[in-house]
């Protein structure tokens, strides 16, 4: 079948684009780029061309970079064209050669798509989520990034995913349209490297050869020039066969994110920044460790983490692991993942003329008033004192191990870690207790219990009264 209508009918299958757009081809000069820039010449759509130099190749680099501009004249394409210093980048990161290269290069193609230079209806908006965020005016046409991966390179990266331990959704290999990035498109999956080189050789289209495509240092061009070269002595088809099982995986993957959508809207139960999950019912669930890894993936924990946080189901309360950003505990019957946050202030001082002070936990307002005119609250979130005995300025704080006071109603004093445990607090509710102190004294453990020193006497003539807003 003809490479030109194949090209086509990709396109309108998978819904990559459309005649009103514009593209951004990503060009280095060889063959794969250069037939991509053919194609889209040939099929009628309006496309500008960007070539990174990353003089990494001294005098090579140069000559693919006037390469590029030439083809800028071929088809009256703009041409933009950015000289990096990837071996600096590549010190001041710490990254492999090709991992500092691939983040030069798309960081520049995002550049050029979303600051205005193209006039595109796609802009990076800021957030506070990771991963790249966007809106769309539909009233401007759209810059696509276009890559030339080929259905080789997708078989490629499908078998270094394989041995990485990537799990089901590397088996995909490269997909068509980017999952993270809305506007990254590969319209040449459909193809093998054999089909595009035919088609350069019968038209008479000229590229430049990259010759560190030869060394074998890159974890890629080992793959393609020793592991599937081996592979074939032994299976002559395993590279046709990789290709034709791409499709099947990418429907298997499918099926399996549908599955394990309904594992997680059986188990999971979100409060407030919290997810609980039973841990009877999670036991129940077969497979287990598929399940609980898919469920803990998306909170930052790794693949290596999965058999850790399985142990826990079996564990005694308090047992907890913990990701860069969240943390998994043992709560009883209950695992709960939640997110780990640093304290914006570990103390804060309190002055006589605050009204109110916000903190970590929410908000804490101060009343003085006379003990006559003041009806006693039950509510925990109230702590009404003798002003007799409270002297400022006070301090409010995290608690910390070794911390005492006299719990109201009693005589003796209490550590606070043997509080919780009486008030069956949580690790986590631990972490998000505060207290109020004064002359190294707690007054209160906010939102909990008082200290009986400084309770209400009938002889007691004023009151400071401290109101706690949780978030």
């Amino acid at each position: 079948m003809d490479l030109l209508f194949q090209f086509q009918q990709f396109i309108k299958t998978e819904n990559l684009f459309q005649k009103k757009d514009r593209l951004l081809l990503a060009v280095s000069g060889g063959v794969d780029s250069v037939v991509l820039c053919d194609l889209c010449h040939r099929s009628g759509f309006d496309f500008v061309i960007a070539h990174c130099n990353f003089q990494l190749r001294g005098e090579e680099s140069d000559r693919d970079e006037v390469f590029v501009k030439t083809l800028g004249d071929k088809y009256g394409a703009e041409v933009f064209v950015k000289k990096m210093d990837t071996a600096e980048y590549v010190k001041l990161t710490g990254l492999s050669v090709q991992e500092a290269a691939r983040n030069l290069r798309y960081s520049w193609f995002h550049e050029i798509c979303t600051d205005g230079t193209l006039q595109n209806g796609v802009t990076r908006t800021n957030t506070d989520k990771p991963g790249w965020h966007f809106t769309i005016d539909h009233t401007k046409p759209r810059i696509l990034i276009v890559t030339a991966h080929h259905a080789n390179d997708s078989a490629e990266t499908l078998l270094m995913n394989f041995f990485k331990g990537t799990g089901i959704r590397g088996l995909q290999g490269i997909k068509p349209r980017h999952e993270l990035l809305p506007y990254l498109i590969r319209p040449l999956l459909f193809a093998r490297k054999e089909e595009l080189l035919a088609f350069a050789i019968q038209n008479n289209l000229s590229f430049v050869e990259d010759s560190s495509n030869i060394s074998d240092k890159y974890t890629r061009n080992y793959f393609r020039n020793q592991l599937i070269p081996s592979l074939k002595k032994v299976y002559p088809e395993v590279e046709s066969n990789l290709i034709d099982n791409l499709n099947r995986f990418r429907d298997i993957e499918i099926l399996y994110q549908q599955s394990v959508q309904l594992h997680k809207e059986k188990l999971l139960e979100k409060k407030g920044e919290e997810i609980h999950i039973p841990v009877l019912k999670l036991l129940k669930s077969e497979p287990l460790s598929t399940i609980v890894y898919e469920i803990i993936q998306e909170f930052n924990f790794t693949s290596h983490q999965t058999d850790a946080v399985i142990n826990l189901l079996k564990s005694e309360s308090g047992k907890y692991v913990e990701s860069g950003s969240h943390m998994i505990l043992k709560n009883r019957n209950w695992l709960i993942i939640t997110p780990l946050k640093s304290s914006l202030a570990a103390n804060i001082l309190i002055e006589p003329s605050d009204n109110k002070i916000e903190f970590e936990q929410g908000m804490l307002s101060f009343q003085r008033t006379e003990a006559s005119n003041f009806k006693l609250q039950t509510s925990n979130l109230f702590a009404q004192l003798n002003a007799a005995e409270i002297k400022f300025p006070l301090l409010l704080r995290k608690w910390k191990q070794g911390d005492y006071f006299y719990p109201l109603g009693m005589s003796k004093k209490k550590k606070l870690s043997r509080f919780f445990i009486d008030q069956k607090l949580s690790l986590i509710e631990k972490e998000h207790t505060w207290v109020i102190e004064m002359d190294k004294k707690i007054i209160w453990v906010v939102g909990m219990r008082i200290d009986n020193r400084f309770r209400i006497t009938p002889s007691a003539t004023n009151m400071v009264v401290i109101r706690y807003e949780p978030k």
